[in-house]
């Protein structure tokens, strides 16, 4: 009679534990360091194309252009409250396995989380105006395209930009870093080209000072074109699933290459955002725009000064923002619909939808920039409603565990909060006299 034999399995050891729990993440150190590491990295970049989109490349070279470099601590400030806004949204995600939009449908009342939804709605299309004039506006630049067939262009090619999420998460986030970074390459060149920098003025523009309404409406939409409501939906996102874990000490480990990326993204995306305004106050240093279109006129003046090849890297540039955050912010929306409402729509479907009033405000031919820069004074009024549910949610042990804010960081956000809105106030108060 043959008896059968049984196996214990072997006890597990904490490599073998820590593998089962890293999953991908163990596989893809096994190929090597570099690797590793590099894998880890990401979603800070997708994000940060939300931080050069066309909106800010409209507000930092108005800003520039009309007042020099009076308001390069408003450039300064908002992009450290985005660093810090984007980690707390990066974090939650980490921390709890589901996305903003979903905390809020759970925890709100039903009534709250449908006005949220509402309100990210018409601020996304706040933001779709911005990065399709632009992305259109630079296809005019380049190739001497009317704008609104320039904006049916930018939504195909979106739509080619969002078609690599079929090949995974990666191949996207890769595309749109490329993106990311022709963005920066541009900028570097025609600031490296014009020179003329002022390194007093920049300096005396971190001292902070208004003058007059113009300043305070080009400041809130520096701030509006920064902390993207719709940015900070999309990176809770894009962490909730990227590593599946339930260890609190393998959320720690994970949790430091979390704010290596945000640090890395955010620094890019803030070196090009200061870059735009400097050559912007360089290009103007002796004159202003006066009534012309203020991105049109700093093109030509680059081709005038600079050469034909800082124009084009100019238009290159800005249309490569418009491009990329296009996609980024139609995957955003996605994102905001289905956690707030539980429903996904077809792309397509969206993208008509959302683009629509954009392609509308284009083809009754308003002024470009200061289309770009009324966008996102919309945006700075969306602002609050995505941070104080950010800051709510990321305070609480029970939702958080180990990753909870501590107390300085909920203190620091709920100041950036305050700083967001007095600025509104201060505009609203502004406005009215």
């Amino acid at each position: 009679m043959n008896v059968p034999v049984v196996t214990r399995p072997a006890r597990p050891t904490a490599v073998d534990e820590r593998s089962q729990v890293l999953g991908e993440l163990n596989d893809i150190r096994s190929r090597g360091r570099w690797r590793f590491r590099l894998a880890l990295l990401g979603p800070a970049f997708v994000v940060a194309v939300a931080y050069v989109d066309p909106g800010n490349v409209a507000t930092n070279v108005e800003a520039g252009a009309r007042t020099g470099y009076l308001l390069v601590w408003v450039v300064v400030l908002a992009n450290l409250m985005a660093l810090l806004v984007q980690y707390l949204s990066a974090k939650l995600g980490l921390a709890t396995g589901k996305n903003l939009p979903e905390q809020c449908r759970e925890l709100a009342p039903r009534w709250l989380s449908r006005l949220l939804w509402a309100q990210a709605e018409l601020v996304a299309m706040a933001t779709d105006l911005a990065e399709f004039a632009g992305a259109a506006l630079g296809l005019s630049l380049l190739f001497g395209m009317p704008i609104p067939l320039a904006a049916l262009v930018t939504a195909v090619v979106s739509f080619a930009v969002l078609a690599c999420q079929q090949r995974g998460c990666r191949a996207f986030e890769l595309a749109v870093m490329a993106l990311l970074f022709l963005v920066l390459a541009g900028f570097a060149y025609d600031l490296l080209t014009v020179g003329h920098q002022s390194p007093a003025g920049a300096a005396g523009g971190l001292i902070p000072q208004f003058d007059g309404q113009s300043t305070a409406l080009l400041a809130a939409a520096i701030v509006g074109a920064t902390v993207m409501p719709h940015a900070v939906y999309l990176h809770s996102a894009l962490t909730q699933r990227r590593v599946r874990t339930d260890q609190p000490r393998d959320r720690r480990f994970l949790l430091r290459y979390l704010r290596i990326d945000c640090a890395l993204g955010f620094t890019i995306a803030g070196a090009v955002n200061l870059g735009m305004l400097c050559l912007s106050a360089a290009l103007f240093r002796h004159t202003t725009p006066g009534d012309l279109d203020s991105i049109t006129a700093a093109h030509t003046d680059l081709a005038k000064t600079a050469g034909g090849a800082a124009a084009m890297a100019f238009a290159v540039a800005l249309l490569a923002s418009g491009i990329s955050s296009a996609s980024v912010g139609t995957y955003a929306g996605q994102v905001v619909m289905q956690g707030f409402l539980r429903r996904r729509i077809p792309l397509s479907l969206r993208r008509t939808v959302t683009m629509a009033p954009a392609l509308l405000v284009l083809c009754l031919g308003l002024p470009v920039t200061s289309t770009l820069v009324f966008s996102q004074v919309v945006l700075a009024f969306g602002i609050p409603f995505v941070l104080l549910p950010l800051v709510l949610v990321t305070r609480r042990r029970d939702l958080m565990g180990p990753l909870t804010n501590r107390p300085a960081t909920t203190a620091a956000g709920a100041l950036v909060c305050a700083l967001v809105i007095c600025l509104n106030v201060y505009l609203i108060v502004t406005m009215a006299k």
